[in-house]
């Protein structure tokens, strides 16, 4: 699958930060998601652009090993759109 270089007119919520890791391959736009989650606040987030298709099966498991919720995963335009949170309290 070839980079999409275009940008989206997707605009994230309060709070969360995107992140476009699209034209990298695994593990690098799981690494990317983990740099910032680290940074993120308690019920803040980041929306991690990637088309890398191993990230469908790498973002969740990243979550699940780290207590990290997934709010939310979708196809858009050859691209997964993953909204990622960090739990409050």
């Amino acid at each position: 699958m070839k980079p999409i270089l275009s940008t989206t007119d997707l605009t994230p919520p309060d709070g969360f930060t995107v992140v476009d890791a699209r034209g990298h391959r695994c593990p690098v736009p799981t690494l990317i998601l983990r740099r910032h989650m680290e940074a993120a606040p308690a019920g803040q987030g980041v929306i991690l652009y990637a088309n890398d298709p191993m990230a469908q099966i790498d973002v969740p498991h990243f979550c699940n090993q780290n207590n990290f919720v997934l709010v939310a995963s979708e196809a858009k335009d050859e691209m997964w759109i993953f909204t990622v949170a960090r739990a409050t309290g």
